[in-house]
């Protein structure tokens, strides 16, 4: 990688990575976006899992769902980045409680309970539940669907892990619980939106600053849960 200069007498500090041998095109773009996101850099320094904690942080300073006791679980919590938010912001597990669960193994974090297993499993609902030691009032999903690079096809992956996650915290969501999900722009987001307000209060679409500006990510917020798990 290199640090190229404007002049002589200023220097542009953006790090470019050279095409080494081996290396394609998207790996070199990746790279270097890393290597230049300020939110990557932020984390590193104050030890957080992953940039997307600032996204959490972001809409939770906005809406504040994430309250001292509250019970969270976190769907696809790997690496653990909107779970350690959590934990901090309900003060688990002293007084909140915060369940992460993924496919994954995760690194063990203070105040935070991972578990290896499928939310899509029938009897997840009830399991999540019993270990909360009631219903939720907060479930998070940052959760995204493996790409296959066909731009149609990922939306719809994409949309119907939201619309299995909807239904999930539909089923484990005490009444005035809140839900936020990730879902990705692209004609059907608003079907979502649709569908959250027959069961809450106040649904909106959210998107953070630290959400890149090239991305198509969007986050539906969706407060004031009707039923009643």
């Amino acid at each position: 990688m290199t640090v190229r200069s404007k002049s002589s007498g200023s220097r542009d500090l953006k790090v470019r990575v050279k095409t080494g041998k081996g290396r394609k095109l998207s790996s070199k773009l990746w790279l270097e976006r890393q290597l230049n996101d300020p939110y990557v850099a932020r984390a590193k320094r104050e030890g957080m899992r992953s940039r997307a904690a600032y996204k959490l942080i972001e809409i939770d300073d906005k809406a504040r769902f994430l309250k001292k006791g509250a019970r969270v679980v976190d769907l696809g919590a790997a690496p653990g980045g909107w779970s350690q938010v959590a934990a901090k912001r309900v003060h688990a597990p002293a007084q909140g409680k915060v369940i992460g669960i993924d496919l994954l193994d995760i690194d063990p974090l203070p105040g935070v309970e991972f578990r290896v297993f499928d939310f899509l499993d029938p009897g997840a609902p009830d399991l999540l539940k019993k270990m909360l030691g009631g219903p939720a009032d907060v479930v998070l999903s940052d959760m995204a669907a493996n790409a296959t690079g066909h731009r149609k096809t990922d939306h719809i992956k994409i949309v119907a892990l939201v619309e299995a996650a909807t239904e999930f915290a539909r089923e484990v969501l005490a009444p005035g619980g809140t839900f936020l999900a990730k879902v990705i722009q692209g004609g059907t987001e608003g079907t979502l939106l649709t569908l959250l307000k027959k069961d809450f209060a106040v649904v909106k679409h959210v998107k953070p600053l630290a959400s890149r500006a090239d991305s198509a990510e969007l986050y539906l917020l969706a407060t004031g849960f009707r039923g009643g798990a």
